[in-house]
């Protein structure tokens, strides 16, 4: 069975909002508890928090949303490796 790409079309205005929301949520508690700890989501090494990102599990351009679900601290290799790729999309995944 071929698979079929994921295709979503995301308006520059829902970017917009969406990365804002994730500026917000960076600036909160919860997101300061999440690199406290130190962890990448998807390596599971452990970095200092200066060292790591917020990764949006479902790219906000493939429609994902900036809610705590969708998204993770990675480190910045694994987040760049990801790209705009779905979570089963990565190699390693």
């Amino acid at each position: 069975m071929e698979s079929v790409p994921f295709l979503v079309e995301v308006t520059e205005a829902e970017i917009r909002r969406e990365r804002q929301k994730a500026r917000e949520l960076r600036a909160s508690q919860w997101w300061k508890r999440k690199l406290a700890a130190g962890t990448c989501h998807h390596c599971g090494g452990k970095f200092p928090s200066r060292e790591l990102t917020m990764d949006h599990l479902v790219p906000i351009i493939r429609g994902g949303k900036s809610t705590k679900g969708n998204l993770v601290v990675s480190c910045k290799k694994c987040n760049s490796e990801r790209k705009y790729r779905l979570p089963f999309e990565d190699p390693a995944g």
